[in-house]
């Protein structure tokens, strides 16, 4: 009996990963206030947005025109007389956070640094010093409690 449970017990911990691997149809968030996301960050486990920003990094003409959801802490960088705004999305390992660049049309009150933030954009990119940069074109910027 004892090697019965220790059998299922492994195949659950095998079984459980792989369903959230599942890639065939888009993460979708749809609210009565929100647009079609067709990258759901803030409902995967921290394996799944580890995986889905490293491939937005390696494959970044996968996600353009694509609508991405992410949250985490806000932080900028300065640099050459310009600000860059980034979240730093949840879930990606703590010693190494992966920062969403995002770009907020128009003139805003940006958030304090390291405030919570919530960001829904469409991904796109631009060239800038010679190479292409990547980032989510938002409309709004929530502050999450």
């Amino acid at each position: 009996m004892k090697k019965y449970l220790t059998a299922l017990l492994l195949l659950c911990l095998i079984c459980i990963p792989a369903a959230g691997c599942n890639d065939s149809k888009p993460q979708t968030s749809a609210g009565p206030d929100t647009k079609k996301v067709d990258v759901d960050l803030t409902v995967l486990g921290s394996t799944m947005v580890y995986a889905e920003v490293s491939n937005m990094k390696t494959k970044p003409d996968d996600y353009i025109g694509k609508t991405i959801k992410a949250n985490g802490p806000y932080v900028t960088s300065h640099y050459d007389g310009s600000y860059y705004h980034f979240v730093l999305v949840d879930g990606v390992d703590s010693c190494c956070p992966e920062g969403l660049m995002f770009v907020w049309s128009g003139e805003h009150n940006y958030p304090e640094e390291e405030t919570r933030i919530e960001i829904v954009g469409v991904f796109g990119s631009y060239d800038g010093f010679d190479f292409p940069y990547y980032y989510l074109a938002v409309d709004d910027v929530t502050i999450l409690k």
